[in-house]
């Protein structure tokens, strides 16, 4: 608030006393030089103040803008000087004080370096492009401007270069000014536009004073003083602006040109050979200009010689010298490109971990330089060999015959695999390697790396030493991936339901309970099973939301049932990851408390490999579930390899017997042993028992033979949408179980 009353108040005392000096300068034994002293005296000191005020109020910009104060007081000092001694007789020029005008113009460059949005990172170039910038003005306006007129006039040539290198500066600032904007060093527009408006006021007022040097005398216009009072005054409002952080676009680096230029010039003034009288001021600033010029030359050389240098080793691998993951991307582009046959291999070093833990890190630098040497020398010379990390090695080839690389690869095998000896040491490196064809629609290089590394790990897992990229064992193919963006967006559009397939209670014979069963609606491939987008849900990190949304339509199908009269148990399924996380019990909590079923009507159906990981945690968690009310049930059980002392010391009410052991329990005995067995377990234990995956009569005819509780599979019902489960459900008699039973017994009766 305070730095905007003294801006008002400057710009008003500006117009004041310019009225004033003009009504003196009308009047009779009113001295105008003391007016305008007078108005200068109150003038500066405002403008002073308002830099000051600014810089407490951006301190980080607080170095530019204490400059630009130093050289508004040294031109004001200077001016005064000036004025003063206008007042008492008419100076001559240059008076002393023109140093102070000279010092004023450096501090305005000055700050005109340092005051910017986006600052250079190295500060001595910009100090030396200002040198260079303020030498070659002297230069031209010595070979330009003095030199002719002053051999025309015969006058002498140092008050001359003065009086026009003011313009001159001006105008280089003010072009300095446009320059930094259109190299995205400034972002204010705003701010930009008074800075040059400020500097063209300046020379316009300054030219004015030029074209009347040959006068000798300090003999001002009141326009001339409204000029530079109007762009002192323009300049510092400038200054004061708020600091701009918003970045809009990248800064620019300069070109060369305005080097070059410079050195031209000060060239054309050394050839020129001026006389005595000239070489005085011509001379030292083309000497200026040329040494600056060779010094800044000579650092944009150095930059460049590290910029290739930095490039080189940019694309270089550090140990091995072979090219890098880098370089490989830049080839595989431009290949890709090219349209061109373009085959790539990735290699994977067997046991390299162990090396560098049993034998040194050293050992495994060296072993990683020998490999690279037999990879080197095992392939064409126009054959790229890179290193892309670690122990992972890569080779470019122009070729597309799937035989040939394949060929190639295991000649690449057997070259690794004969011995080096590292320490004293013999050792026969092996690896993996896969292999990949460019493809005409591969977007671009990360493609063919992804689908090497896929191929590489499936001729590791496959013991087959090198392999060829098969789509079909992609789990993260393309196709895959667009499936689980698909998945992703059908979860937010509604379009996952719940089937449900019920479950049969043998001693009664009626349905007591349903499975819920996801599935997806897909819009263009209709129902799909989750077979098929479960995985792309657990690679995605999908599951937990998927979870959620299964077990709230479930619990609210199970709510609807209730209130229509149908009584059924329902079983939600849980991976171990959502069963042992934080926020599917809550969820499922939730749903059941907003709901309002009955818990003891809710199943949570989890494997066994949910209790392997981390045992004391499940048990919490189950004890958690029986403190709600929600019954647990182990899924798939007969398939793990957990001890069964979980059964004794854990709250579960439901065995649930795998379907791999319920089919065709009626013809192999071993698979009948294990389901009595388990079927007499669970019963000792008080665990009611489920056998899913009944597919046939005789096998749901042995299981009610040993005792089974509840079955399940598609010879009873397939899974269904609620609405048509709830339908055949009321259908449904045991009539029809009965007959199928019969004719199953009549079949085997010889």
């Amino acid at each position: 608030m305070a730095e905007r009353v003294v801006a008002y108040a400057s710009w008003a005392w500006l117009i004041v006393g310019l009225a004033a000096n003009q009504v003196a300068q009308s009047a009779i034994h009113v001295n105008s030089q003391a007016v305008l002293l007078t108005t200068l005296t109150i003038f500066f000191p405002m403008l002073l103040l308002r830099l000051a005020l600014a810089a407490w109020l951006y301190p980080e910009r607080r170095r530019g803008l204490l400059l630009l104060l130093a050289a508004v007081l040294a031109w004001s000092l200077g001016s005064m000087s000036v004025n003063a001694e206008s007042a008492v007789t008419r100076p001559h020029f240059p008076a002393p004080a023109e140093w102070l005008f000279l010092a004023s113009y450096l501090g305005m460059a000055g700050y005109l370096m340092l005051d910017v949005d986006r600052r250079q990172q190295r500060q001595t170039r910009g100090w030396l492009d200002i040198a260079v910038i303020c030498g070659a003005t002297s230069c031209v306006a010595s070979l330009l401007l003095v030199t002719p007129i002053q051999l025309a006039s015969g006058q002498e040539g140092v008050p001359l270069l003065l009086a026009l290198i003011y313009p001159l500066a001006d105008m280089v600032l003010a072009l300095a000014v446009f320059g930094q904007w259109l190299l995205q060093a400034r972002s204010d527009r705003r701010k930009s536009v008074m800075l040059v408006i400020a500097f063209t006021l300046l020379a316009c007022a300054d030219s004015g004073f030029a074209l009347q040097a040959s006068a000798r005398t300090y003999d001002f216009a009141n326009a001339s003083n409204a000029l530079w009072g109007g762009a002192f005054a323009l300049l510092v409002a400038a200054a004061c602006r708020p600091p701009q952080s918003l970045i809009r676009k990248v800064p620019k680096a300069a070109g060369t040109a305005v080097l070059v230029s410079a050195g031209v010039v000060a060239t054309a003034v050394l050839m020129i050979r001026p006389d005595e009288s000239l070489a005085y001021y011509t001379l030292p600033p083309a000497l200026l200009t040329m040494v600056t010029v060779a010094w800044r030359m000579g650092l944009a050389l150095k930059d460049a010689n590290r910029a290739t240098e930095a490039f080189a080793l940019s694309r270089t691998d550090d140990l091995t010298k072979l090219p890098n993951r880098r370089a490989v991307r830049v080839r595989l582009e431009d290949g890709l490109q090219d349209h061109k046959p373009l085959a790539l291999m990735l290699l994977d070093l067997d046991g390299f971990k162990e090396i560098n833990d049993g034998l040194g890190h050293h050992v495994g630098d060296t072993v990683l330089r020998l490999v690279a040497v037999r990879m080197r020398e095992a392939v064409d010379p126009h054959h790229m060999v890179a290193r892309l990390g670690g122990d992972e090695f890569a080779i470019i080839l122009a070729a597309d015959d799937e035989i040939e690389l394949l060929e190639i690869a295991h000649q690449v095998l057997r070259d690794l695999a004969k011995p080096i000896a590292v320490e004293g040491i013999e050792i026969s490196p092996s690896g993996s390697i896969g292999i990949t064809v460019a493809l005409a629609d591969d977007p671009d290089s990360g493609e063919m790396l992804r689908r090497a590394d896929v191929a590489m790990y499936q001729a590791k897992n496959a013991g087959m030493g090198a392999a060829l990229y098969d789509a079909e064992l992609d789990e993260f193919s393309r196709s895959r991936l667009q499936l689980a963006e698909e998945l992703r967006k059908g979860i937010a559009d509604g379009q996952i339901e719940v089937w449900y397939q019920p479950q049969l209670d043998v001693a009664t014979m009626r349905i007591s309970g349903v499975e819920a069963l996801v599935r997806w609606r897909h819009p263009v491939q209709g129902v799909i099973s989750p077979v098929s987008f479960l995985p792309a849900a657990r690679r995605a990190g999908l599951m937990p939301t998927l979870s959620a949304v299964v077990a709230r339509q479930a619990v609210r199908d199970h709510h609807r049932r209730l209130q229509a009269g149908l009584d059924l148990r329902v079983a939600v399924n849980c991976a171990p990851t959502e069963l042992l996380s934080q926020a599917f019990l809550p969820q499922l909590y939730a749903a059941m408390d907003e709901s309002g079923v009955p818990a003891e009507g809710v199943v949570l159906e989890v494997t066994e490999d949910s209790f392997l990981g981390d045992p004391q945690h499940t048990r919490d968690v189950l004890q958690d579930l029986r403190s709600h009310g929600v019954q647990v049930s182990i899924d798939d059980y007969g398939t793990g390899f957990s001890s069964l002392t979980y059964l004794r010391n854990l709250p579960v009410q439901e065995l649930k017997i795998d379907r791999s052991l319920v089919r065709n329990v009626s013809a192999d005995s071993r698979s009948r042993m294990i389901v009595a067995s388990t079927i007499q377990l669970a019963h000792a234990l008080d665990m009611r028992i489920v056998a899913e995956g009944v597919e046939n009569a005789a096998d749901l005819e042995v299981l009610i033979e040993m005792g089974i509780d509840t079955v399940q599979g598609y010879h009873l019902a397939s899974p269904m949408p609620a609405v048509e489960m709830e339908r055949w459900v009321r259908d449904w008699t045991p009539q029809a179980l009965t007959r199928a039973l019969h004719l199953s017994a009549a079949k085997m009766d010889p």
